[in-house]
């Protein structure tokens, strides 16, 4: 039997390249195989099976066992790929098919390269990430008493703590671990800042924002968050492409203004003085 180029069934897809193609193609085919094993043997339209391509010495290919050995005097045929440490190389996809159940099944037709395990896992997207239940950031305030001044720091902060969350994807169970990494503040008054720093408490405050003027407002703190993600059986983190957001905004609180002058009695007596 030829061998099949990797191409041959590519479509117009083809168009992003024979490297790509492996890749997405490889995944179809894994999809396909679990649900396939999903439906009782008698009723399957479709084997599908992992061997390595073998080359006769007449130059035939063939398939090999599921063992990944060839028949005698035939070759491994396939070019070695380097996979990242802890992970392992997975042999071709072959596809068998048959018209109807009561049919004869057709002969093994090769549907993928094979490649690295963890290529031939989902794909957790940036879309996913965005799906997941993040929490709204911490917001913490100092003062915080319902009120600040004027052309006093008003101290911000927040919790960088990263969270760790689970998820499934076409069957697979998946760990994720978001970081926030960049906070945005809203200071409602015009006024924004973006920063790297989740803010310290006074003393060694480095977040903050000075109100040029009396009123009332919130602060909305807006946090990024990037994250990386593990699929349950395989010893790989991967990154995920894109980051996400959320929100939270604080309760409404007055902006003063204070002056001080001189009395002649102590503010703090009972009755109050009246020029207090």
């Amino acid at each position: 039997m030829g061998a099949p180029s990797p191409g041959d069934d590519l479509g117009t897809a083809g168009k992003a390249g024979k490297g790509q193609y492996e890749l997405f193609a490889a995944r179809e085919a894994e999809r396909a195989a679990r649900a396939n094993r999903t439906l009782p043997p008698e009723l399957r339209l479709f084997n599908y099976e992992r061997a390595p391509q073998c080359r006769e010495a007449a130059g035939i290919w063939t398939r090999g066992s599921a063992d990944g050995t060839c028949p005698e005097l035939a070759n491994l045929a396939g070019v070695i790929q380097q996979c990242e440490a802890g992970d392992s190389m997975v042999l071709p996809m072959w596809r068998q098919t048959r018209a109807t159940p009561a049919a004869a099944w057709g002969p093994w037709e090769q549907i993928d390269a094979g490649g690295c395990g963890v290529d031939l896992l989902p794909v957790l997207t940036e879309a996913d990430f965005r799906l997941l239940p993040l929490p709204a950031p911490a917001l913490t305030l100092q003062p915080d008493r319902g009120w600040v001044l004027i052309n006093i720091e008003t101290i911000v902060s927040t919790d960088p703590t990263p969270v760790t969350l689970r998820t499934e994807l076409l069957g697979y169970g998946i760990t994720v671990e978001a970081t926030p990494t960049r906070w945005t503040y809203d200071f409602g008054d015009g006024h924004t800042l973006s920063t790297r720093s989740p803010g310290h408490s006074y003393p060694d405050h480095d977040v903050f924002h000075e109100y040029e003027n009396p009123g009332t407002t919130t602060i909305t703190l807006n946090a990024e968050w990037t994250g990386r993600y593990q699929i349950d059986g395989s010893p790989i983190w991967r990154d995920i492409n894109g980051t996400a957001n959320t929100t939270t905004t604080s309760p409404p609180f007055t902006v003063e203004e204070r002056t001080s002058r001189l009395v002649a009695d102590l503010c703090t007596d009972r009755p109050k003085p009246p020029d207090c």
